[in-house]
């Protein structure tokens, strides 16, 4: 697995890049996820371009972890991405991102390229098309949708993974 970004031949080569601010009430960060998301990098899904991994106190100081501080906290896995920083996540990233955090929790910052839809992209720049929109449905909305309808008695159409 490769965790450091490797600058690819041509930047339009490259698939969508996206970011997420995982939040965990209490620092309650315990790395399950981290197999998960080395396995995504193993398979060529993805490539990690930043990850940082940030604590906000009671008081609302904010301390970025290190990989010793993660490491502390049986984060092992955590240690396979260190060194993992393209650059692209800054100082002001981090202030914002530590800035949607409740104080008392902890956070990862992501910052990842979709390599699985390089050459869907690809395609589409070449043929002149640009991204005007982008947006994720988060769980939870979803989850509310399904509850009013089910109290309101009908049953809304869910995706199903396919075989």
């Amino acid at each position: 697995m490769t965790a450091h970004l490797e600058r690819p031949a041509a930047l339009d080569q490259m698939g969508p890049v996206d970011y997420i601010v995982v939040e965990f009430p209490g620092n309650g960060m315990t790395g399950e996820a981290l197999p998960l998301l080395v396995d995504l990098v193993d398979r060529g899904i993805i490539r990690i371009l930043d990850l940082a991994f940030l604590r906000k106190e009671a008081d609302g100081a904010v301390t970025t972890l290190s990989m010793v501080d993660l490491e502390g906290m049986g984060m092992l896995e955590a240690l396979l991405f260190d060194g993992a920083a393209s650059g692209l996540l800054g100082p002001e990233d981090l202030d914002e991102a530590a800035h949607a955090l409740e104080p008392g929790n902890a956070a990862g910052v992501l910052v990842y390229e979709n390599v699985w839809a390089a050459p869907f992209a690809v395609a589409l720049r070449r043929a002149g098309g640009q991204l005007v929109a982008s947006g994720r449905i988060p769980i939870q909305s979803l989850l509310e949708v399904l509850d009013a309808a089910e109290k309101a008695g009908g049953t809304p159409p869910v995706p199903t993974p396919r075989s």
